[in-house]
């Protein structure tokens, strides 16, 4: 930012979409904290952020697309714990709030980048997707933009509130899916159990009918 400026701000908001370690919470405070310091306009560190955030989306949106969904099949196919009706489910939900997947999801930490891959496999109409990542990113950039901006040289204040956010979503992430293996193994064991204990008993009833027969002769 120090050399590039606005556009910088933009490059480094582009690379966050592909790379998610590089933290939003820190560059776009800092592109606002640069504007109140007249190093850049904050039109300007509002427009290059959000087009960096397209960028970057789309790139990943790219990746989706030349994966493919047939691709992303096989891999389901081939994972334990998965299912091909669980793929169909998401497609399903994808299909029908997609554009609303992608606007809130340039809002949360983590998923701000995986939304677009789903879009890319699932071909969302290209208009759509740019149109809600646009308005979703510009949402999003120009709370953290204009908050550096308030905050100068306490910027970094931003960092550690937004860092709560992000532990929490992770947090809740991983307890969703620890819940979604644990239920999967319960109803794997239970249904290898079941066609055991089933033949048990039907031994045991021709058993019973053998020793029936036995008495009555």
């Amino acid at each position: 930012m120090d050399r590039l400026g606005a556009p910088g701000a933009g490059l480094a908001i582009a690379l966050e979409n592909l790379f998610p370690p590089l933290p939003s919470e820190v560059i776009l405070p800092l592109a606002g904290f640069a504007s109140a310091q007249g190093r850049m306009s904050l039109v300007a560190a509002l427009a290059w952020t959000t087009a960096g955030s397209v960028a970057g989306a789309l790139a990943l949106y790219g990746i989706g697309a030349l994966i493919g969904r047939d691709r992303i099949r096989a891999m389901v196919a081939r994972l334990p714990l998965l299912k091909l009706d669980d793929l169909d489910r998401t497609e399903a939900w994808f299909a029908r709030h997609g554009a609303k997947a992608v606007f809130f999801g340039r809002m949360i930490p983590i998923f701000r980048s995986l939304v677009s891959v789903p879009a890319g496999v699932e071909r969302m109409r290209p208009a759509t997707f740019l149109l809600y990542t646009a308005l979703g990113s510009l949402l999003w950039n120009t709370v953290f933009v204009l908050a550096g901006y308030g905050l100068g040289d306490n910027w970094r204040t931003v960092e550690e509130f937004v860092g709560v956010y992000s532990k929490a979503v992770v947090a809740l992430v991983g307890l969703a899916a620890l819940a979604f293996v644990a239920v999967r193994i319960v109803k794997a064991r239970g249904s290898a159990r079941r066609p055991g204990r089933g033949r048990r008993q039907g031994a045991h009833r021709a058993e019973a009918r053998e020793l029936q027969r036995d008495r009555d002769f």
